[in-house]
């Protein structure tokens, strides 16, 4: 059977990892990297027995998932957030996929998201597909500063259990990540040269995109303050390109 290393990145995530660890403490490692936290991030995660590593904390998230990635040892690699969780069923399904993996050098499976207490099901919320699993070497991320992903030599399968994603767990969590998000959005605009007219169009178009062309709607009030939610993300990110563009990332 081949051997599986989950690798994880952290910054202040000490809420969420008991929920997560404990859904990745089946595999033959897991691969651990403290990105600069204050809290007791680091010390909840020594006390699962994870390999562990510290970093600085960088807004470019791909530089440490990376480091992560590189440092594990197993035969295939899972990239796990701190905020998400492996529940049985995609662990049972990943177990049959490696024992016989075909010509197949990376997986990607489908993502379920959780907020204001219910699964949303609709607004580009779900399936919401993430590329997570690969075979060692055969895999990097791209040098993205926003949704990071990976660059795949060979073919990828699709596996059909979710992985379950908790965003936000207190209103300072929330906007915590939303000033984190907004100022990789405002990045990306500089890093792909964006035009001053798409910029200012943006917050519109991503609201009408996720609420009604992706039938964010259906999903009720609270599909509404999602929607919302990532309208004034990205209206925070235009407001401060457009006030004082950043540089570019190297």
């Amino acid at each position: 059977m081949p051997t599986l290393s989950i690798a994880m990145i952290a910054h202040n995530e000490e809420r969420n990892l008991a929920r997560s660890l404990s859904s990745a403490a089946w595999a033959d490692e897991v691969v651990f990297v403290d990105c600069s936290s204050t809290d007791g991030t680091a010390a909840a995660a020594r006390g699962h027995g994870v390999k562990f590593f510290s970093r600085p904390n960088s807004q470019a998230v791909y530089v440490n998932k990376q480091f992560a990635a590189d440092q594990a040892s197993g035969d295939w690699i899972l990239i796990l957030d701190a905020d998400e969780e492996i529940p049985k069923g995609l662990r049972e399904e990943i177990e049959l996929f490696l024992a016989a993996p075909g010509s197949a050098a990376a997986a990607e499976m489908p993502r379920r998201n959780f907020y204001f207490g219910r699964w949303l099901r609709h607004g580009g919320k779900y399936p919401d597909t993430q590329l997570r699993l690969f075979a060692r070497g055969k895999a990097r991320f791209l040098p993205l500063p926003v949704h990071e992903r990976l660059q795949v030599d060979g073919p990828v399968a699709r596996l059909n259990e979710p992985l379950l994603h908790y965003p936000y767990t207190t209103p300072r969590d929330m906007e915590t990540k939303r000033e984190f998000y907004a100022e990789i959005l405002t990045r990306s605009y500089a890093l792909k040269g964006r035009s001053r007219l798409f910029i200012i169009l943006r917050p519109f178009s991503r609201f009408v995109s996720s609420y009604f062309l992706k039938l964010g709607f259906l999903d009720g009030l609270v599909g509404l303050r999602v929607a919302l939610m990532d309208f004034r993300t990205v209206l925070a990110s235009a407001l401060r390109y457009m006030s004082a563009p950043p540089e570019k990332l190297p």
